[in-house]
């Protein structure tokens, strides 16, 4: 029966042990790298959370905080601007990379291995706007790197524009992206270039709290 099978799993993945002596299972050591990988998001979350709101209330939209997981994109907080009306929670979403101005931002500061394995499959058309050709996605992933934030216009959804921007840990790595989304009439292309500068000093201004000094390493 399944039932079985579990602590086997458990086992292989280092979370619990078996005391060969007596056959019992006790937690093992493999949960401790689990919780301090939660621990870890909720620390970001937490030092992001005064930022996140910050930007909100001085753009008038709605802003993600987001992580990588696996192959997609994975928003870990939002939060809305004051008095706006949000239809969407995307809390716990996966959302693909090729497409989202997070994932481009998550993309485009991968290391070239682990990037060019996720750009390996087919990239999903969404709306007719999706970029599924890997050389301009290459050539805009260049672009975020030199410009340090990433846009999408109605790539993932028809009427949806965002902008995105890196957020580094103490260890100077890209861990997270901050967006700003809205409905493409209001988040306008003409909009996009001072969207973005304002969501990259939000993600410098994360990465400080978060113990990453420029140029320095770390606190």
């Amino acid at each position: 029966p399944p039932a079985f099978r579990l602590p086997s799993t458990l086992q292989e993945h280092g979370l619990v042990e078996q005391n060969p002596a007596t056959e019992k299972y006790r937690l093992g050591y493999g949960l401790v790298r689990l919780a301090s990988s939660v621990v870890g998001e909720i620390d970001l979350a937490r030092a992001s959370r005064p930022v996140l709101e910050e930007l909100a209330a001085r753009t008038s939209e709605t802003v993600n905080l987001a992580i990588l997981q696996g192959d997609q994109v994975i928003n870990i907080d939002q939060i809305a601007a004051p008095n706006l009306v949000v239809n969407v929670n995307w809390v716990g979403k996966q959302t693909p990379l090729h497409c989202t101005a997070n994932g481009k931002v998550l993309l485009a500061f991968l290391p070239d291995v682990p990037r060019h394995r996720l750009l390996g499959q087919p990239l999903h058309r969404f709306t007719p706007r999706t970029i599924t050709d890997l050389k301009t996605l290459e050539k805009q992933l260049a672009r975020v790197r030199d410009d340090g934030w990433a846009f999408t216009l109605e790539e993932l959804e028809i009427g949806l524009n965002a902008v995105a921007a890196p957020v580094c840990g103490a260890d100077g790595s890209v861990h997270a992206a901050v967006s700003v989304a809205g409905p493409s009439y209001r988040v306008t292309p003409q909009r996009l270039g001072d969207l973005g500068e304002m969501t990259k000093e939000a993600g410098e201004a994360i990465s400080r709290r978060m113990g990453y000094i420029p140029g320095g390493g770390k606190a």
